[in-house]
C-alpha cells in the first residue's frame, strides 16, 4: 500500500469515527421522553434523560438576567432549590415564581433559590423588576437549553421548558424531583418545602 493510499484510510477512518461521536453525542441529548407530561390534556415530548432522587446533580449554564453566567457550581455547599417554568407570560408560571419568592424570604442562608425558564433574560429581568421579586435568582436557559436537556425538562414541540422542581442538598445530590404531569398546574408547593426542612 502506498503512503498515500495509508494517509488516505487514516483520514477516512478519522472521519468516521468522529462522525460516530457525534452521532452518539446528538442521541444522548436528544434522548425522547413520551406519556410523562400533557399540556391542557395534550401530551407532548420531553427531551432529555429523566432526573431522579439519588443521582449526582450535572453542573449546567444558564444566563441571569444581566447576561451574566449562572451555573449550579457557584452554589456548592448549599442547598439548591430550582423552580422551572415554562413562560412568566402565563399566569401559572407567574404565581409559581411569586409562591416561591415569598417563600424564599424564610429560606435559610445556605439555600439558595433558582429560577429557570427558556424566556429571554430581558424578558425575565422586566418580570422581576415590575413584580418586585427579590428573593429569587431568575435566569434563562433559552440560550442553549443547557439545563433543560441535562435535566430532561424542555417541551420538544414548543422550545421552553416544562414545569417542575428540582433540590440539590448541599453534597450535590438529588434529593427531590417533580416533573408536573400537567403543564397547566401549579407544583406541589407543599412537599418541596417539606424537603427543604429536611436538608437545612
Amino acid at each position: 500500500m502506498t503512503r498515500i493510499k495509508i494517509y488516505i484510510k487514516i483520514i477516512l477512518t478519522l472521519v468516521y469515527t468522529k462522525e460516530k461521536i457525534v452521532i452518539k453525542w446528538k442521541e444522548k441529548i436528544m434522548l425522547e421522553r413520551k406519556g410523562v407530561v400533557t399540556f391542557k390534556g395534550n401530551p407532548i415530548t420531553l427531551l432529555g434523560e429523566e432526573v431522579k432522587k439519588g443521582d449526582k446533580a450535572k453542573n449546567f449554564t444558564v444566563l441571569g438576567t444581566d447576561l451574566s453566567e449562572v451555573k449550579l457550581s457557584d452554589y456548592a455547599g448549599k442547598v439548591v432549590v430550582i423552580s422551572v417554568f415554562p413562560s412568566v407570560d402565563t399566569g401559572v408560571c407567574a404565581l409559581q415564581l411569586t409562591r416561591f419568592n415569598q417563600e424564599a424570604a424564610n429560606f435559610d442562608k445556605d439555600v439558595q433559590l433558582i429560577t429557570i425558564s427558556a424566556d429571554l433574560p430581558f424578558a425575565l429581568g422586566r418580570y422581576c423588576a415590575d413584580k418586585g421579586i427579590e428573593n429569587a435568582l431568575t435566569a434563562s436557559d433559552h440560550k442553549e437549553l443547557d439545563f433543560g436537556l441535562k435535566y430532561g425538562f424542555v417541551i420538544k414541540e414548543l422550545r421552553l421548558l416544562t414545569r417542575g422542581t428540582v433540590i440539590v442538598d448541599k453534597e450535590g445530590t438529588v434529593q427531590y424531583v417533580e416533573y408536573v404531569p400537567e403543564v397547566a398546574t401549579e407544583p406541589d408547593y407543599s412537599k418541596a418545602l417539606e424537603v427543604i426542612k429536611t436538608l437545612i
